[in-house]
């Protein structure tokens, strides 16, 4: 808990007030006080972190069922911030409207791309319906609000309905019960955290036969669990990539920081993104 006399920390999150990342922001944060600054796109988020406006940002970064937000991933790298933390939160997508509306009156929803996609299953049974993806699934609640078209609803949380004073039409729309979403806490310069056992780092490889398989053996073979890979185009090189890796460890343990600095000379380019303790119970 921060003292007294100090100023509340400052955090940038992605989205509004409602929105899943406002969720994960409050449950990482609960035992601080916070002031909130709310940003419609990831970089925006990451510029106010690097600027130093704010101590933290808080972006979402994977879900279980859509795969990987590489944007984040290459902001972060970008802006030359670290993660510090992690928190995992359940997703479940309702359908919103107008207090009174009903699913039949509906024409067009607004929601985030993700949400769409996390939804595809449920709106192929409306495909008369305009989609319209929108900055987040919070500010897609707010709209119908202000919209006041009983033909306009949203896929957004029961927190948003409750907020925009939105009627829940459908509930659990989500194509999978089990939806989770994965969300960075990153800050300007890195920190030292207490109990890190995750580390999240970027490479190239040499462009050569089995050199992904070599770099993967320097974990396995030192019984480094990697719980994430993930592979982005490297930009200006044709089929050559950027491995974004999460393994369990912490960089004081001189034998994880032997690994990764032998990993690193077989490396074209190496960077550990942060740090940090893993959120077990997130699911």
């Amino acid at each position: 808990m921060e003292d007294a006399g100090e100023e509340k920390l400052g955090i940038a999150c992605f989205g509004r007030p409602g929105s899943y990342t406002d969720e994960a922001m409050n449950l990482y944060f609960h035992d601080r006080e916070f002031e909130a600054a709310y940003y419609p796109h990831f970089e925006d988020v990451v510029q106010a972190v690097s600027s130093r406006k704010v101590r933290y940002g808080v972006l979402p970064i994977e879900n279980s069922s859509t795969g990987g937000i590489t944007d984040v991933y290459d902001f972060i790298h970008r802006y030359d911030c670290c993660i510090v933390g992690e928190k995992y939160v359940k997703i479940d997508h309702c359908l919103l409207g107008l207090p009174g509306t009903s699913i039949d009156e509906l024409r067009e929803v607004y929601s985030h791309i993700q949400g769409f996609h996390q939804c595809r299953n449920y709106l192929k049974r409306h495909e008369d319906w305009q989609l319209h993806p929108y900055f987040s699934t919070s500010e897609s609640a707010e709209k119908v609000r202000e919209m006041k078209n009983p033909h306009i609803g949203a896929i957004a949380n029961r927190t948003a309905a409750g907020m925009y004073g939105l009627d829940v039409l459908a509930e659990s729309i989500n194509d999978n019960r089990q939806n989770y979403t994965r969300f960075f806490i990153i800050t300007s310069d890195r920190e030292e955290v207490p109990g890190a056992d995750k580390i999240t780092l970027v490479l190239t490889t040499q462009h050569r036969p089995g050199a992904l398989y070599h770099v993967l053996g320097y974990f396995f073979y030192n019984g480094m669990n990697m719980t994430h890979l993930e592979s982005r185009p490297l930009k200006g090189r044709p089929f050559e990539y950027f491995f974004h890796i999460d393994v369990m460890g912490n960089l004081s343990d001189p034998a994880t920081a032997r690994v990764l600095r032998n990993l690193a000379e077989n490396c074209n380019y190496f960077k550990i993104l942060g740090n940090y303790v893993s959120d077990r119970g997130g699911i």
